[in-house]
């Protein structure tokens, strides 16, 4: 019986492998290679890493591809109104808290108190047409947004057109007040009244910025929204920009109490019509501020 013989199976090596380990099998450890190359064999064949897999090329974080299946970029995303509703409601808060700080006690002497609150009229009628003013605010923007579902950038801006207005609306009170306390038909007093008036018709037109941007977006609002809300409004913008502009020539020209009786009016008109025009209320008694 034959004795079987385990001969050992030299691994297969690479030429450049091969021929190193060959030559440095048995001194002197030279290679069958151009002097040249003698280097660089070994040091290819010392240093060689296994190629790893290519990764196939595809469109990166700012391509097409990826940026549709994995990160949708958009340039601007339409966002829910209760953000915005609670900002605006702390603009509003502040205005009017801004409002009352115009309201200090008077400077007098023993026993003449009451004359000189009597005296300061003036800010008390300020304080009540701009706190009026801004109360109707509140109530026509709470309820614009009771009917607005989404808010995109354009609808932001009017937003802020709004509040810019409301903001700013106690420095002019202030102003009148002043002015009407030292003189109630002096130029001062004229100055004043026709600031306040350019104010307010501004702050009509800001809504009217709104009303417009709605007009053109409808899908931004609930699909049930009375069709007349959008008309009406722009239609009471457009009418309260005009009368505050009146009021505003008439008390330059005739008398500053005539414009602060339009000042007093116009509010009470706008609280009046916040539940919509006569022809625009509807049987289940929606709003259209």
């Amino acid at each position: 019986m034959s004795e079987v013989v385990n001969v050992p199976v030299a691994p297969v090596l690479e030429p450049e492998a091969q021929a190193f380990a060959d030559a440095t099998a048995n001194p002197p450890y030279r290679l069958e290679l151009a002097p040249a190359e003698d280097h660089k064999a070994v040091r290819r064949a010392l240093t060689r890493r296994p190629e790893r897999p290519r990764r196939p090329r595809g469109p990166t974080i700012r391509g097409t591809a990826m940026s549709q299946h994995r990160f949708p970029l958009r340039r601007f995303s339409r966002s829910e109104t209760a953000r915005a509703e609670a900002f605006s409601d702390g603009i509003f808060a502040i205005a009017v808290t801004i409002l009352v700080l115009g309201l200090a006690a008077p400077a007098h002497r023993p026993g003449r108190l009451a004359h000189a609150l009597v005296s300061q009229w003036p800010a008390y009628v300020g304080y009540f047409a701009s706190f009026s003013y801004v109360a109707v605010i509140w109530l026509n923007h709470h309820q614009a947004f009771v009917r607005i579902r989404s808010m995109d950038r354009g609808l932001h801006a009017a937003n802020f057109f709004v509040l810019f207005t409301t903001a700013a609306l106690a420095f002019p009170t202030g102003v009148v007040a002043d002015a009407l306390r030292s003189d109630v038909s002096g130029v001062d007093a004229r100055v004043a009244v026709c600031l306040y008036a350019s104010l307010a018709s501004v702050m009509c037109l800001s809504w009217l910025v709104l009303y417009h941007h709605l007009g053109r977006h409808p899908e931004l609002m609930d699909p049930e929204v009375e069709p007349t809300y959008v008309p009406h409004g722009r239609l009471r913008s457009s009418a309260g920009a005009l009368a505050y502009a009146v009021a505003g020539v008439l008390g330059g020209l005739i008398s500053p109490l005539i414009a602060l009786g339009v000042f007093i009016v116009l509010p009470a008109f706008y609280f009046v019509s916040s539940e919509g025009l006569p022809a625009g209320r509807g049987p289940a008694g929606d709003m259209g501020a």
